[in-house]
């Protein structure tokens, strides 16, 4: 079985260092036999959800725009790593719009009650955060950790970890971090290791 690797990108700077620790992880999970997709959200054409609620009475947003397509590849990926630096002690406005517009989904699960994750779904679902930031304090990624919380919670994956780097300023760039890149690509492998594990496990066990 092939594990599918979702990777979006929420950086408005391209080649950034975000995106370019989201490479590395990216680059790690092909190398462990994943098949590897890459999103990235400036390049889409998308609107921030409008608040109308009216996904709480079908379960469907009514906008229709490229997260139409996105949200349909986020549930399929087995592996989802979104990446956004931070600006402003937070995620960008790229990435929170992506999270916002996940609202039919919660109207499906809490109103509707039509949408359901078991928990060996859930288990075999992994979410990675990817970030970086200027700064070299230590709760910098603080404000950013609840939202991610809550779109894997919403879409099914367990938050598996963080790969996260400040002190960006002081490096001059993801690139002169000693260790960033190489734990990223590491990381990446693990991930689709234990997930494959786990797909094998639970294919053992139905027999």
């Amino acid at each position: 079985m092939t594990v599918k690797v979702l990777g979006i990108s929420g950086s408005p700077h391209r080649h950034g260092n975000t995106e370019t620790l989201l490479d590395a992880f990216l680059d790690g999970a092909g190398e462990a036999g994943a098949e590897v997709r890459k999103v990235v959200l400036r390049e889409l054409s998308y609107t921030a959800c409008r608040g109308c609620n009216a996904c709480h009475k079908k379960g469907d947003c009514i906008v229709k725009d490229d997260l139409t397509w996105l949200f349909e590849q986020i549930l399929e990926a087995d592996v989802l790593a979104l990446a956004s630096p931070i600006y402003s002690m937070g995620i960008t406005a790229e990435m929170k719009g992506l999270i916002d517009r996940g609202q039919f989904l919660w109207a499906q699960k809490f109103v509707l009650k039509t949408l359901f994750f078991p928990d060996e779904h859930i288990r075999r679902h992994k979410g990675v955060f990817i970030s970086t930031a200027g700064q070299s304090w230590d709760n910098v990624f603080d404000s950013a950790y609840p939202m991610v919380t809550a779109f894997f919670n919403g879409t099914g994956f367990e938050y598996y970890d963080n790969i996260i780097a400040n002190n960006m300023d002081e490096y001059g760039g993801i690139r002169g971090h000693p260790t960033a890149l190489a734990d990223a690509k590491k990381k990446g492998e693990e991930v689709v290791a234990e997930v494959l594990s786990l797909i094998s496990t639970g294919t053992s066990m139905r027999r």
